[in-house]
């Protein structure tokens, strides 16, 4: 350890931190390369090439070239994967917004609601959870 100074050990570091960024944005050129609808086959293909080629500079060009629409797309698909993920909340919940859907959370919940203020009984309360889970 002693023939390798500590400004060396700082400067491999940065070099790997570096590099190891690197292939995570190729990763996502070619990722965003093969999702994006507005880039025919050759054109991907294109592109594809470049980025494999020559590395540094084809990333360098892919991202000031299509870098706001690589962030337009990012953005779209998070609204459609929170979409999916509230519209699956909704189903596996029972209801949907603006209307019952034939799942009895709700009910549960006005019946236990009942049952806390005393309206009905603890014998009731299960005759009628009971007839609402079938």
């Amino acid at each position: 350890m002693d023939d390798y100074p500590l400004l060396n050990l700082f400067w491999t570091m940065l070099w790997f931190f570096l590099w190891i960024m690197w292939l995570f944005l190729l990763f996502r050129v070619i990722m965003d390369i093969f999702r994006s609808d507005d880039l025919s086959g050759w054109a991907k293909a294109g592109w594809l090439i470049l980025a494999l080629v020559l590395p540094y500079l084809g990333v360098l060009i892919y991202v000031i070239a299509r870098g706001k629409s690589m962030g337009r797309r990012d953005v779209q698909e998070a609204k459609e994967r929170d979409a999916a993920f509230k519209a699956y909340v909704r189903d596996a919940a029972g209801t949907e917004s603006g209307g019952h859907k034939g799942g009895h959370v709700e009910d549960l919940s006005k019946l236990a609601d009942l049952k806390d203020k005393g309206a009905i009984t603890e014998e009731e309360y299960q005759r009628a959870k009971s007839k609402l889970l079938v």
